[in-house]
């Protein structure tokens, strides 16, 4: 009560509602992993600054339990973030008896500011759609796609659309529904140039995957990245909306990296969300009386820890340094192969794990381990009798899943799950009204804040 009282005295003596409000959401991104990519941002990369989310004055963490149980996923958590209301599991935008609740991006927007919503992953994902749309089932693609056309919202953007096509694989009019309501689309980096409509989509580049624009580990050329879309969000933002204005920008790719176990891509995925929040703390240097900022997760993935590794090296992390392919990448390059169905021996294949995982070249393997290796080689690419690991996003390889295994163990990183957890999530803020997030928060007190803080009205 002291603290909350506390809070309310700082809060009454801001001058004025905030007429910028930046809210950050790390999919999957629970406090241990930032920890972690904290850790890697010290000792690797020598940074004397820690991650800029951890710069920011306040910090303090969150509840995330969804309406019918203590596990969420992105649907629900995704509502309660944009909407303060808990709901069930798979739900966008409803209360558990299918009620529609409203979201903090549609309020201000019905209150004359500018909003942009945009993610790494698909730009009708869970969360990202939790601030425009009403669906009792968060794969109704099509009917979350209709609600983004018809938001009025100035920018969206993502990987791509899951409602282009219907459950048949044929083409849907959503396409049509954008340009009647005059969304412009456009597609890739490429296309950024081209933008000259008030409502913009932005994607990734054509016939590239819809559901994510590929992680920083992979370095593919010509992807969208979250610094890009950030940048071009809030561009868009300062030209159509210099006023007021609202952002969600979310690091879908964090989950993604989560549920893969992939440590290596995670780090970099938090990094890269890092250095989007970047250019939202440089807008607040330039307008810090009138900028609020927040920052938190929707839930922890994987249950990932950082612990000493097999080495015993205190410096563990750097064998990221050596991993240049994501888990997700080296398995479609193992499933390549056994689609090819050419010889490929183990001479190979440890070749390429020299070149693009450091093992063996820089990451030390025992005789044992090798041996291990070199058995799962052979049941998987000339027997052929291993079945592959499922996640949440994708299907892995069996071989890369033990591979991936030696590269985490070497640095010191840990799962619990290929699932969600129901660890805390960090939550950090800066900007006007910021103290009130000091507190322990559950998710639903978020948006309540926010909309106290930019005196929302019901």
């Amino acid at each position: 009560m002291a603290a909350a009282a506390m809070c309310a005295a700082s809060y009454a003596a801001a001058d004025d509602a905030p007429r910028y409000i930046f809210y950050f959401i790390g999919d999957g991104m629970g406090l241990s992993p930032v920890m972690t990519a904290q850790a890697y941002n010290r000792d690797i990369l020598k940074n004397d600054k820690p991650l800029n989310m951890l710069q920011l004055p306040v910090a303090s963490w969150a509840m995330t339990y969804s309406a019918n149980a203590p596990i969420t996923d992105s649907a629900a958590a995704g509502t309660a973030l944009s909407t303060g209301a808990k709901t069930k599991n798979g739900m966008v935008g409803m209360n558990p008896d299918t009620v529609n609740v409203t979201s903090v991006a549609r309020q201000l927007k019905d209150m004359g500011w500018g909003v942009g919503v945009v993610t790494t992953v698909g730009a009708d994902d869970a969360t990202p759609s939790a601030f425009y749309a009403h669906v009792p089932y968060r794969k109704m693609f099509y009917d979350i796609d209709i609600a983004a056309a018809q938001s009025g919202y100035e920018f969206i953007a993502g990987a791509g659309l899951g409602g282009l096509k219907n459950k048949d694989g044929n083409p849907t009019d959503v396409e049509q529904v954008m340009q009647q309501n005059g969304v412009q689309i456009v597609y890739g980096p490429e296309g950024i140039d081209a933008i000259d409509s008030r409502r913009v989509l932005l994607v990734g580049p054509k016939d590239s995957p819809s559901w994510n624009v590929g992680y920083t580990i992979d370095s593919i050329a010509g992807a969208l990245t979250l610094p890009v879309i950030t940048q071009t969000c809030l561009s868009h933002l300062e030209k159509y909306s210099p006023d007021r204005f609202f952002m969600m920008v979310e690091g879908g790719n964090i989950d993604h990296a989560l549920h893969a176990n992939d440590g290596g891509a995670a780090l970099k995925e938090i990094l890269n969300f890092d250095q989007s929040l970047a250019i939202a703390y440089n807008f607040y240097l330039a307008h810090p009386d009138e900028t609020l900022i927040v920052v938190t997760a929707d839930h922890d993935t994987g249950g990932m820890s950082h612990v000493h590794s097999r080495t015993g090296m205190p410096d563990q992390l750097h064998v990221f340094d050596y991993q240049k392919v994501s888990k997700e990448a080296f398995s479609e390059y193992c499933k390549s192969l056994l689609r090819d169905r050419r010889i490929y021996r183990w001479d190979d294949m440890k070749e390429y794990l020299e070149e693009n995982l450091g093992l063996f070249s820089h990451i030390p393997v025992s005789d044992e381990q090798t041996e291990n290796l070199k058995k799962m080689f052979t049941e998987t690419f000339e027997m052929r009798n291993t079945a592959d690991q499922k996640t949440l996003y994708a299907s892995f390889n069996a071989f890369a899943v033990e591979v991936f295994k030696l590269v985490n163990d070497a640095a010191g990183t840990i799962f619990t799950t290929t699932g969600h957890s129901g660890n805390p999530v960090p939550v950090f803020a800066v900007g006007v009204g910021s103290d009130l997030f000091r507190n322990v928060n559950n998710n639903i007190d978020i948006p309540a804040k926010i909309r106290r803080i930019a005196r929302i009205t019901e």
